[in-house]
């Protein structure tokens, strides 16, 4: 008689779905599904279950895993949970286990077609995180604060962070992910994540009456900038868009202020 299989949903944290490898674990489960917890189910003949998250269960998967790989391989896995594509749980689940079961990392194992998958999107997240560091573009608010809304394909917030705290360690800022409704915001202490309801991916853009003094001017002349250092003769769209895909254009303020 074959096992049933067991759904274990999750709150679609990183410990949570560290949670559920400790769960799996414990009740030595063969067959199962790690799905956030939003994910309908839709299975008649399999068990579902709650994982809570549990930092203690979730830091001696971590730890462990951690002692038997390098720190290239443990942003791999972190990058492929980032990108929230349907189904990378069980894939990423596979791959710990097999770590921590045979006690080795196998992570250049290419021939083996999880292990391959998990490599290509941690490649893909990575892009996008390359991406969102290059193509942020903060606006003054009359409060001081730089603000700046993205839109990114995968949940890159968590990647860029220390980027952007380095870089702009001297100023309070506000990166928002229209898409998924949440941001990073640091106050020249530390960042902290936050939700709000400013923006939207339908109102992506500050109202004009809460930009700081000027902020428009600036944005006019980096337009400029922008247009003056481009070489028409030497204008090649197809290479100009494969670098700056078109979907990213509405938050570029070279791409939005008009030149007059």
């Amino acid at each position: 008689m074959k096992d049933v299989k067991t759904i274990l949903q999750y709150d679609e944290s990183f410990d949570g779905f560290l949670s559920c490898i400790f769960y799996i674990f414990e009740y030595k489960l063969s067959v199962y599904d790690i799905t956030p917890l939003r994910s309908e189910t839709t299975e008649l003949f399999a068990s579902t279950t709650q994982v809570f998250t549990n930092p203690e269960k979730s830091k001696r998967v971590w730890d462990k895993f951690c002692e038997l790989t390098d720190k290239k391989v443990q942003a791999k896995v972190l990058k492929a949970f980032l990108s929230e594509i349907k189904g990378v749980e069980n894939t990423l689940g596979y791959f710990i286990k097999k770590v921590l079961t045979e006690q080795k990392d196998f992570s250049i194992d290419y021939g083996d077609a999880e292990v391959l998958k998990i490599q290509q999107v941690a490649k893909m997240v990575h892009r996008e995180k390359h991406r969102m560091e290059a193509f942020i573009r903060f606006q003054k608010t009359k409060d001081d604060l730089y603000v700046a809304t993205i839109e990114p394909d995968f949940n890159v917030l968590p990647l860029i962070l220390k980027h952007f705290e380095s870089r702009y360690a001297d100023q309070k800022w506000l990166i928002f992910d229209v898409k998924r409704n949440y941001g990073i915001f640091y106050d020249l202490q530390k960042v902290e994540t936050i939700t709000a309801d400013f923006f939207t991916i339908s109102n992506t853009k500050i109202a004009m009456e809460h930009l700081a003094e000027g902020e428009l001017d600036f944005q006019k002349l980096w337009a400029t900038y922008f247009s003056s250092v481009n070489i028409k003769s030497r204008k090649n769209n197809k290479l100009h868009l494969q670098h700056i895909p078109r979907r990213y254009w509405k938050y570029l303020t070279e791409k939005t202020i008009p030149l007059q």
